[in-house]
């Protein structure tokens, strides 16, 4: 895998949790790049490229690891949405949450998590937790390939295709991707 696609958005608006998530995916060098945004509407600007994320580098992150209990749109939503859109729904999402509710794994393993962790309370736990998260996500797991949508842009979600000629031209190195496409 390239290393310049190791990307991964942190969907969590506990400061305390950010750091030691963080801390714990740097001790590994586990990811480039970790885009952290504290609220499930930013989760979903930054996947369509829009708001203030209009201008980031193409591309999707390898891994989302998302809240559940969050404000604005909640991580169940942000679960539904990217799962329900044809080309963000192959983004691994793993749900880390405090919450062992049943209802709760119930509905987001209905919309498609690809993982259910519950963060452990313990700190030595929680950075033991996040640095496996690290290594299967970032180091183990294949991501999934680039598509379509992520080459030619998104503009406030919607597709935008490319003309014949770029079609043609399709086996080029991609620069902001790092890959050939």
């Amino acid at each position: 895998m390239n290393t310049e696609t190791r990307n991964i958005l942190l969907v969590e608006d506990d400061p305390r949790d950010v750091e030691l998530t963080l801390n714990a995916l740097e001790e590994y060098h586990l990811a480039n790049k970790v885009s952290v945004v504290d609220n499930g509407a930013e989760a979903l600007d930054y996947l369509y490229r829009r708001g203030k994320f209009k201008t980031r580098a193409a591309g999707n992150p390898i891994v989302v690891l998302l809240d559940l209990k969050m404000p604005k749109v909640g991580g169940l939503e942000v679960l539904r949405i990217i799962k329900a859109d044809e080309y963000l729904k192959i983004i691994p999402v793993v749900v880390l949450s405090s919450s062992r509710e049943t209802p709760d794994l119930i509905e987001c393993y209905k919309h498609g998590v690809n993982a259910y962790v519950v963060k452990p309370m313990d700190f030595a736990e929680f950075m033991k937790t996040v640095k496996q998260l690290g290594i299967f996500w970032a180091a183990i797991n294949e991501p999934p390939p680039i598509v379509w949508r992520e080459i030619t842009g998104i503009q406030s979600g919607e597709i935008t295709f490319p003309e014949k000629e770029e079609m043609d031209d399709i086996s080029t190195l991609h620069p902001a991707l790092g890959v050939r496409v």
